[in-house]
């Protein structure tokens, strides 16, 4: 079964969750957030999510990274420190031969409400709507996180039973059940 990792990168708090490819939105595995407000230099934080990542990979096995672009902000700073943090993830699952899908944090947000200029907290309603969180206290972090995750099943529409079609025609057929006029 196909497991993709998600990830909303930061220095500060880095979201990450697991999900499995096997109902239309998935089954969550596991989420969570590393927290790296206490490591003091920037280079050492970005030492910590690339092992972070390492570890969770290893442990979990997905085939598939699913990460939140960074996204323009007022202070290039920020933005830069964002950006390393997202390339020490990429890197790590690059190197244990995750294939890599980014998408905007509107793309994000489309995908999961409607809306892309939703709330972090409308994502996470809505992912508790579609019963793949229970727990209303997630931190948001690792909301966002299951939310590129989903994003990336919903996008690429992985098929849960492995077959593949030729085209909608074979799709059609093989799915009455699942076609409606």
């Amino acid at each position: 079964m196909k497991k993709i990792l998600g990830i909303d990168p930061g220095t500060t708090v880095l979201g990450f969750a697991l999900l499995e490819a096997t109902s239309p939105h998935g089954k969550l595995l596991d989420m969570g957030v590393f927290r790296l407000s206490k490591i003091k230099e920037h280079a050492d934080k970005l030492k910590s999510i690339f092992e972070k990542t390492l570890e969770i990979i290893e442990l979990f096995q997905p085939q598939v990274l699913a990460i939140e672009a960074p996204f323009y902000g007022k202070n290039p700073q920020s933005m830069l420190k964002l950006g390393r943090a997202q390339g020490v993830v990429i890197a790590a699952a690059m190197y244990k031969g995750l294939e890599v899908y980014e998408y905007s944090p509107r793309k994000i947000k489309q995908s999961i409400t409607g809306n892309g200029n939703s709330s972090k907290e409308q994502v996470a309603a809505m992912l508790q709507s579609m019963n793949l969180i229970q727990d209303k206290k997630c931190p948001l972090d690792a909301t966002d996180a299951l939310a590129a995750a989903v994003c990336h099943r919903l996008q690429n529409r992985i098929t849960t039973t492995g077959q593949k079609f030729s085209g909608w025609d074979a799709f059609v057929t093989k799915n009455r059940d699942r076609v409606t006029i």
